[in-house]
């Protein structure tokens, strides 16, 4: 079962994802290029909670 950080993580990459799609989609640099850092972030918190989860086991 995924962690909160996991899950965090992930929900934070799938909308930084469809930030920049949007951004894209409407010629929004700014938008676009918050999502691309929003992805990064989650993809971050989601390796910090794979991290806790392997030191659980």
């Amino acid at each position: 079962m995924p962690n909160e950080d996991q899950v965090k993580g992930k929900a934070k990459d799938i909308g930084g994802k469809i930030k920049e799609e949007t951004g894209d989609a409407i010629d929004n640099d700014e938008m676009k290029h918050e999502g691309q850092a929003d992805q990064a972030e989650g993809k971050v918190q989601k390796s910090v909670g794979d991290v806790k989860d392997k030191m659980n086991d």
